[in-house]
């Protein structure tokens, strides 16, 4: 199946599943490859990166539903591997080089809503490294983990996975949990901090972590994009920014960082009901690394997305500028050209 007949395809499904689905942007741009369907509901794509060679990179992504699961996609679009059974995993993210039991291993750390826990495979290979499964928010009215975002420390490589949950408190909406692999090559995850304001309006599900400016980002759905520190050592839970108030049509959804360099780039927001993406400064706006002003708003060919990821690296060619994933309703992910969305960048700057 080529890209436009997929493009079909999803509009297709769009128009006979729900008249309520957000309509294809006729101004959309079009992806360089939409991949294979899963069997129930895509939501959230993580990007991994192979080691030894940029064009054998995959893409990670869930499948929403009590017998859902881990995905794993080549850049081609298509379906290379499943993981066992996830009942209903709901985000993804990826950390490089976790020691286990001393191997350096990349893992995907998902959330499993219907059985409150985070689930922990190896990549590329899926292989459970968790028992089962690790709780969280435990003691808790509120659990229902929806959101997940791994940070990476810098300074010694310690690995974090901040969780969202469906609902939860403002002041500890995130927990954020220390993981580390035992002797048994297995990983456990131990809380080391709750933190997050909350509006109250809707949901916090998507969430950015970037690594090298220490900065942690959350939609506040309906309400916001909430900036705080990363690093739970710092023992800061101040509130850095909140922006993006007024710039979307209803919510604030599936969130990824561009890294240009070390410190500059973007941030992309799915404006989900408006079938784009709204597009910030990484490094901040005048000067202030916490003041976030709307470079962009960029027309895609997703429906109502809930997540996406992005890489710069040189994946080879059509990526060789990098590469932009978004989930889209119809079952699938949209891998875009990142040459594409820059061009529409500079096109449709404000």
């Amino acid at each position: 199946m080529n890209k436009y007949s997929s493009l079909i395809v999803v509009a297709a499904f769009v128009t006979s599943c729900s008249s309520s689905l957000a309509p294809l942007r006729k101004d959309g741009l079009k992806p360089t490859v939409v991949t294979e369907t899963v069997l129930h509901d895509t939501d959230d794509p993580a990007i991994w990166i192979h080691p030894t060679n940029p064009q054998e990179s995959l893409v990670i992504g869930t499948d929403k539903d009590t017998d859902g699961g881990l995905y794993v996609f080549n850049l081609q679009g298509k379906i290379i591997k499943k993981s066992e059974t996830i009942k209903r995993p709901n985000n993804v993210d990826i950390a490089y080089g976790l020691q286990i039991d001393g191997v350096l291993t990349d893992i995907a750390v998902t959330t499993e809503r219907e059985t409150n826990k985070i689930r922990i495979f190896s990549l590329p290979d899926l292989k459970p490294l968790d028992n089962g499964g690790i709780p969280v928010f435990e003691g808790e009215m509120e659990r229902d983990p929806m959101g997940i975002a791994i940070y990476t420390r810098p300074s010694d490589k310690a690995v974090f996975a901040i969780v969202g949950r469906k609902s939860g408190p403002s002041g500890s909406y995130l927990w954020q949990y220390e993981l580390k692999g035992t002797s048994d090559t297995k990983v456990e995850a131990t809380l080391v901090r709750k933190f997050g304001a909350y509006s109250g309006k809707k949901e916090i599900e998507a969430i950015a972590v970037d690594n090298e400016l220490g900065a942690v980002y959350y939609c506040d759905e309906q309400f916001g994009i909430r900036k705080y520190k990363a690093d739970p050592a710092l023992n800061d839970n101040q509130e850095l920014a909140l922006f993006g108030q007024k710039d979307f049509k209803s919510d604030h959804e599936g969130m990824a960082i561009y890294k240009a360099s070390a410190i500059t780039g973007y941030i992309l927001v799915s404006n989900q009901q408006a079938n784009s993406f709204m597009v910030y400064p990484r490094e901040g706006s005048n000067g202030n690394p916490n003041e976030y002003k709307l470079l962009a708003e960029i027309p895609t060919s997703t429906i109502e997305c809930d997540g996406a990821d992005i890489t710069a690296i040189n994946l080879g060619k059509p990526f060789d500028k990098g590469l932009f994933v978004a989930m889209s309703n119809g079952k699938t992910f949209h891998f875009y050209d990142w040459k594409i969305i820059q061009e529409a960048i500079d096109k449709h700057k404000k």
